[in-house]
């Protein structure tokens, strides 16, 4: 009999001998069998998988040296932050942004200001937080008059950072082994059973059949 993922499986053994053998006899040789069953490994269980050498770093030519060109200095005019798209609309992180000014004015933000914070608030939403909760810290206990609602929004952003919760790993689950037991059968009525319920290869009922007629 062998038990794998729930499921009872019978399997039929057959074994001769030339030789007359006792009940003692047959029981320690079932016992060995029963011992050698329960410690073949499990077939289900992963082999380790080959330790693949790592490919050597192919190498890649230095570039030739350029000599660089004068040349006169040009005013660079300064880049203004774009929100980040996503799928053509602007991400949640810069949406919570532009609805500070709408929940509170004194924390209204334009477009440029909303794009250059984006950053910050996607670290709060990387770390578990959602909008509401972001909305009710950057609003609490503000001033009468905000001066300058970027710096303040900046400020509390990076002063008010919630921690990262560690990430709680999941123990993998062990394959169970199969449960593997020789249970020998009456030779007469062919009944499995344990092997100390057997005399003679016969079990109880065949043994002391019952004399009521």
């Amino acid at each position: 009999m062998s038990i794998e993922d729930g499921q009872v499986r019978w399997v039929t053994r057959t074994f001769w001998s030339r030789t007359a053998h006792d009940n003692e006899w047959w029981s320690t040789f079932l016992a060995a069998e029963n011992d050698r069953a329960t410690q073949q490994p499990n077939p289900q269980a992963p082999a380790a998988a080959p330790s693949t050498p790592a490919p050597a770093p192919a190498s890649v030519p230095a570039p030739a040296a350029q000599v660089p060109q004068p040349r006169a200095a040009e005013p660079v005019p300064p880049v203004q932050p774009q929100p980040q798209l996503h799928g053509g609309v602007p991400s949640p992180a810069f949406a919570a942004l532009a609805r500070l000014g709408r929940v509170d004015s004194r924390l209204a933000l334009s477009a440029a200001d909303c794009a250059g914070l984006e950053g910050l608030v996607a670290e709060w939403f990387a770390r578990g937080v959602d909008a509401d909760y972001l909305t009710n810290v950057l609003t609490a206990g503000l001033p009468d008059a905000v001066g300058s609602p970027f710096g303040l929004v900046r400020r509390r952003l990076q002063d008010k950072l919630p921690p990262s919760l560690p990430a709680t790993p999941v123990p993998p689950v062990p394959a169970e082994a199969p449960v593997c037991r020789v249970m020998p059968e009456c030779t007469e009525c062919g009944v499995p059973g344990r092997p100390e319920a057997f005399r003679d290869g016969l079990c109880r009922p065949c043994r002391e059949p019952d004399p009521t007629p």
